[in-house]
């Protein structure tokens, strides 16, 4: 199996065998269940897909509840696909993939989604130096400045670095070292720093 799905639980700290002190991402990895096996035949390509977190009965629609019957797991809050997988012939519906799926000193890619930070300015989306403070401009510290020209191209380019949308957007942390993994309670303690929020969702896949 190439990974799991967890959770980001926040930073600590630990000390390795040399004494020094390294920071950790700590994340809690699964129980992840196999939910559906894709092929090339019926799907077009082969892939695994997992479900982590239970999900009251209530909250489950009716495809919902017919698909988790299906592969005879419990209703999921989250599913995840995850391709390439060597073993695929060996994975049945249902199965229980834990942490032991790693072994410290791996290194692993981190995917997460990014703290959402609504509507920002050029400023703090752009790292834009804003306008002057004197000569009649106290208002335009954070303005954009000019945005193009007037007589050619008479509009803006495509693609010009604006106020707008930032944040919550997919980030992968490629080789990230596993320090640590607690297997009694599904802990993974990974060497820096994760994408996302804590509670955020990750994704841990072996480095191809």
């Amino acid at each position: 199996m190439s990974g799991l799905i967890g959770r980001k639980m926040g930073m600590a700290r630990v000390f390795d065998e040399q004494g020094r002190n390294l920071p950790v991402t700590v994340i809690a990895v699964g129980p992840c269940f196999v939910t559906q096996i894709k092929t090339v035949e019926k799907d077009g390509y082969s892939a695994i897909q997992l479900g982590f977190e239970d999900k009251k009965e209530k909250h489950v629609t009716k495809p919902e509840a017919g698909h988790f019957k299906n592969s005879q797991v419990a209703p999921k809050r989250v599913l995840r696909e995850f391709r390439d997988v060597e073993e695929i012939n060996s994975i049945k519906l249902g199965d229980k993939l834990t942490v032991d799926l790693f072994k410290e000193g791996d290194l692993v890619d981190i995917v997460g989604w990014s703290k959402g930070k609504g509507f920002q300015g050029v400023v703090k989306r752009h790292h834009f130096a804003g306008g002057p403070k004197t000569h009649g401009q106290s208002d335009r510290e954070r303005a954009p400045g000019s945005l193009g020209q007037s007589s050619y191209p008479s509009r803006v380019y495509k693609g010009l670095r604006m106020a707008g949308r930032m944040g919550n957007d997919q980030v992968t942390f490629k080789k990230r070292r596993i320090i640590k993994i607690l297997a009694d309670k599904n802990i993974v303690f990974v060497h820096g720093s994760v994408p996302g929020p804590k509670s955020g969702l990750v994704l841990i896949r072996k480095m191809d």
